[in-house]
């Protein structure tokens, strides 16, 4: 009877678990974070503007031909790959929260400048400079939050990632008046929109408190030691670039963030050149996507406690995500309605692959990293996701796109893999860095 009693107990409390908008009106980190998800909602609005009319704007307004606009998308993209590394670099010497504050004063002005550059020449290294401040705003944000949030960090990235998508919402909402006005004058009051949203979240910023323990991404415990031992041999060096460990976690990452450019990329285009899906359905995909995160972060979040279980999650990414590209390659075998069926259905389960890669890549990053250089590493580690988002649609478009239904079946299975490789490693990591001794070998049976 007792201990029915404790099991009815223990059912009540997990129903009184707090939802989605408790916990955004009390997060983890008190009020600091609670304006720095505000100020990442309105960031993310300002962004989805830009996002949903710069390609539009490049072409019509300014000019610029497709060959010149791949240039231009494709610098901007390999310098975003530079902004979080040296996010994590300066986030070692100063503090997270005014380095966080310059790099949305840096593209508030480029923002402004596109108003009045349209020569191309100038064009590229405005959007590029864009670029590098938007990822080392977003690595910075994350550095912030997880210092603030303590232990608690795998549910505030859910609370963050449920605000931020529902700002990519609400700016796509937005651009599509400006769009549909179609103008000079709309689209620069689009730009103008995306530059007052990063004013506004600068001001936001500079109302929180730089959070403790510069250098770290939580402060250290009263008494901690300093890292000994198998810990100390883990790290590898003085920094991120000489420990081959956590630079191999960093390269299986790449991968594991390719749900991004199959779910934005790769299934729109699948459906207009191999199926006969009717093309209204490719925005479908978006609010599928913008839905399901909103709802369910929180949630897939609160299963995955540690970073042992968030390396079991990059196990269950591979094979979601290898069920999402065999259902691709079904998609062409059916009529209209099959293939629709097939696509929307391999929308939810990229969508579901992204719900576990956010759970599990910033964990395993902050856990796979030696405490004392953590920003740092984090801001090596920021990198994975600015790689995939340059190389990610090439592979799409060039060799799965081109091999068909099989391409599919390969990139899954290859993701598959390689998710297997990177939770072994992870865990392993794991365990060097606890100190946890490797099992002795068995005794020789004695004659």
């Amino acid at each position: 009877m007792r201990r029915g009693g404790e099991i009815r107990k223990e059912r009540r409390q997990g129903e009184r678990e707090p939802g989605l908008l408790a916990q955004l009106r009390r997060p983890p980190g008190g009020r600091d974070a609670r304006t720095m998800l505000l100020a990442q909602l309105l960031d993310r609005a300002g962004t989805g503007v830009w996002a949903a009319a710069c390609v539009l704007y490049f072409t019509f307004v300014v000019g610029l031909d497709a060959g010149r606009l791949g240039i231009l998308l494709g610098a901007s993209g390999v310098a975003g790959i530079a902004g979080s590394p040296l996010a994590g670099h300066l986030a070692d010497r100063f503090p997270v929260r005014s380095l966080l504050i310059g790099a949305h004063l840096l593209r508030l002005v480029t923002l402004c400048l596109l108003l009045v550059v349209t020569d191309f020449a100038l064009l590229l290294p405005v959007v590029a400079v864009t670029h590098l401040g938007d990822r080392a705003a977003k690595t910075l944000e994350m550095l912030f939050a997880t210092r603030v949030a303590g232990a608690r960090r795998a549910t505030y990235q859910a609370l963050s990632r449920s605000s931020a998508n529902a700002g990519y919402a609400l700016g796509a909402g937005l651009a599509a008046i400006g769009l549909a006005v179609g103008t000079r004058g709309a689209y620069h009051v689009l730009i103008l929109a995306n530059a007052l949203s990063f004013l506004v979240a600068a001001a936001l910023v500079w109302r929180t408190r730089e959070p403790r323990g510069r250098g770290l991404v939580a402060a250290p415990a009263a008494g901690a030691a300093p890292t000994e031992g198998p810990a100390a041999a883990a790290a590898g060096g003085p920094g991120p670039w000489r420990d081959r460990g956590y630079l191999r976690f960093v390269l299986l990452d790449i991968p594991m963030n390719l749900d991004d450019s199959i779910l934005g990329i790769g299934i729109p285009l699948w459906l207009v050149s191999h199926t006969t899906a009717p093309h209204e359905l490719i925005p479908a995909f978006l609010v599928v996507n913008t839905v399901l995160v909103v709802v369910l972060q929180l949630r897939v979040s609160a299963k995955v406690r540690g970073p042992r279980q968030a390396a079991g999650a990059v196990a269950l990414y591979g094979l979601t995500t290898l069920l999402c590209c065999v259902l691709l390659a079904a998609s062409t075998g059916g009529g209209a309605w099959t293939a629709s069926a097939a696509l929307l259905a391999a929308a939810v389960l990229a969508t579901a692959a992204e719900l576990m890669r956010s759970v599990s890549s910033w964990e395993l990053a902050v856990s796979l990293a030696p405490p004392e250089a953590r920003a740092s590493y984090l801001g090596v580690a920021g990198m994975a996701q600015s790689v995939q988002k340059s190389a990610g649609p090439l592979l799409l478009t060039g060799a799965v796109m081109t091999a068909g239904p099989a391409g599919w079946l390969v990139l899954g299975a290859a993701v598959a893999g390689l998710s297997l490789v990177q939770r072994r490693a992870a865990v392993g990591r794991l365990d060097l860095l606890a100190g946890t001794p490797a099992p002795a070998p068995a005794p020789a049976a004695s004659a």
